[in-house]
């Protein structure tokens, strides 16, 4: 189990609004077989903000987050990086966007095996073609505690140093947003706890806006605000969460499935 975060929250009180979604729906396949993942969301997620979204196994977390971030098409609605409207994107305009603006954490890191720490941090950069900012690099692997891994490959790290790879390489090039799906998933719980708590200290110290799927009300805890889904649709929000607090949102999830 991740130990429980002990700090205090500082939600931003005039904050901007990193990334958002209008009446976004989307669905799968047709006619008998058609499945809505995605019914009309609308939501924002506020800049230097931490957000976590959670729900019972299928509610669409995972489709929200990777239409939000340009990786999945939406049916119908609006979705917007800053004030750019994805729709209006060429597919290399949207590559674009996404290599420069947004960061991606996932539950099974993605590092190249054959680079270096140091090379799979610095590789979105290096693609762009980019030299990174070295005082900001080096904040940034000073936090995730790196400075004495990054020669190293990634076989020869654990697995919670390569998600502190994942997690330095997507703050290296100071996107507007990071989405982040299920990161302490293939975690033990000291790494977990680890990787939680370099997520809150980019948003408390970095200023970063991050969104995270989870299914960890502990996890959600580090968060400053979690929104709930379900049946593909946003049905509750909490400011300030805490462990217990989450736990008895999802509790009521699992009770209507149980009577439905």
């Amino acid at each position: 189990m991740i130990t429980a975060p002990s700090f205090p929250h500082a939600l931003q009180t005039t904050p901007g609004i990193a990334a958002a979604t209008t009446d976004l729906t989307k669905t799968y396949g047709s006619g008998e077989t058609e499945v809505t993942a995605l019914d009309r969301v609308s939501i924002g997620f506020r800049e230097g903000e931490f957000t976590a979204i959670m729900g019972p196994s299928g509610c669409g977390k995972s489709t929200l987050m990777h239409c939000a971030a340009g990786l999945d098409t939406p049916s119908s609605g609006s979705v917007r990086i800053g004030t750019t409207e994805l729709s209006t994107l060429s597919d290399r305009q949207l590559t674009q966007l996404r290599r420069d603006r947004i960061g991606f954490i996932f539950q099974a890191f993605n590092l190249l095996p054959t680079l270096t720490a140091l090379e799979n941090i610095t590789l979105p950069l290096t693609i762009a073609g980019r030299r990174p900012d070295r005082q900001w690099l080096d904040r940034v692997v000073s936090m995730v505690g790196l400075s004495q891994r990054l020669a190293h490959r990634p076989a020869q790290l654990s697995g919670g140093q390569q998600q502190r790879v994942a997690v330095a390489r997507a703050l290296a090039s100071r996107p507007a947003i990071i989405f982040a799906d299920e990161p302490t998933g293939n975690l033990d719980s000291r790494a977990g706890t680890e990787v939680l708590g370099f997520l809150r200290d980019s948003v408390r110290e970095l200023g970063q806006t991050v969104v995270m799927v989870t299914h960890d009300p502990v996890a959600a805890g580090y968060a400053d605000r979690v929104v709930f889904l379900s049946d593909g649709r946003l049905v509750d929000e909490m400011a300030h969460p805490t462990p217990d607090r989450v736990l008895d949102v999802m509790k009521t999830f699992d009770a209507r499935s149980r009577t439905s």
